[in-house]
């Protein structure tokens, strides 16, 4: 039986926000068992929370935005990846703005908070949730399905037209952390140089460079240094993938199948797996 777990220590990371090019930092701290994954934002009168939920998902713009009231987060996925690899259950997530730092990119900078935070199993069972059936959803180009499994795996293609290697394909069965961190975690971020323009005049990617991401460019991919992967471009969806997901509440096993996934999509089926879950437990 595996027990709930939470960080031993806080721990912290700084540096500029992806679309709001702010310094932003964020700490993780320690937190009861059943109190999930909860960010705070300590800049705010009050220090107002949101839980890291599907349902409190207010845009899916080039990222996953939750609020509740003035607690409003941007970009949540990458953290929320780390956490959900580490299996870390319940973490309080303090934010001294409304985004992360975007660091290279990647979550590795978050896999590196969480250990160095140290982990600790708690008394409670974990909540670990498959479904009993197949979840579906679809829209545009994207396809993704959840299966029932005894562990979180995720089959994905996707494509980009430019890129020098297209499609990308990638098979990952989240074992460990190690696997993650190895595999998945080092996949930065990505932009089509045709969409730079239209964010920007969104107000986003104010903190966007070479540091942090990777361009799609007339057939190249042009980045600060060489790429981690050859695909890349498709570990970074797993990333996204893996994070919107925990957005359901709990940890999720299963196989999921991602044909060019995104953010308006993955947490549509994570809504879907918050509904099961929530009528799972009312039973």
């Amino acid at each position: 039986m595996e027990k709930q777990q939470t960080v031993v220590n806080s721990a912290e990371y700084s540096g500029i926000a992806l679309h709001s090019g702010a310094r932003s930092r964020v700490r993780i701290h320690s937190a009861p068992e059943n109190t999930g994954i909860v960010f705070r934002r300590v800049d705010l009168p009050g220090k107002p929370e949101v839980r890291a939920l599907a349902s409190n998902v207010v845009d899916v713009r080039r990222g996953t935005t939750i609020a509740n009231g003035n607690a409003v987060v941007f970009t949540v996925e990458h953290i929320m990846s780390a956490l959900h690899a580490f299996h870390v259950d319940n973490c309080i997530v303090e934010m001294d703005g409304m985004e992360p730092p975007i660091g290279d990119g990647s979550s590795l900078p978050y896999c590196r908070m969480v250990r160095e935070a140290g982990i600790v199993q708690q008394e409670a069972e974990a909540k670990v949730f498959t479904p009993s059936k197949p979840l579906y959803v679809e829209g545009g180009h994207t396809r993704l399905v959840i299966v029932p499994g005894d562990v979180l795996r995720v089959v994905c293609t996707t494509s980009f037209p430019g890129c020098p290697i297209d499609p990308q394909f990638y098979e990952f069965t989240a074992t460990d952390p190690e696997a993650y961190e190895t595999e998945i975690a080092g996949g930065r971020t990505f932009v089509d140089f045709r969409d730079l323009q239209q964010l920007l005049a969104m107000g986003l990617v104010k903190g966007g460079s070479l540091d942090a991401a990777a361009i799609i460019h007339d057939g190249a991919i042009i980045c600060k240094e060489a790429l981690r992967y050859p695909n890349e471009i498709v570990r970074h969806k797993i990333l996204d993938v893996v994070g919107d997901l925990y957005l359901s509440g709990c940890r999720i096993t299963g196989t999921v199948i991602a044909v060019k996934p995104g953010h308006p999509k993955n947490v549509e089926l994570a809504g879907q797996l918050q509904k099961e879950i929530m009528a799972a437990n009312n039973a």
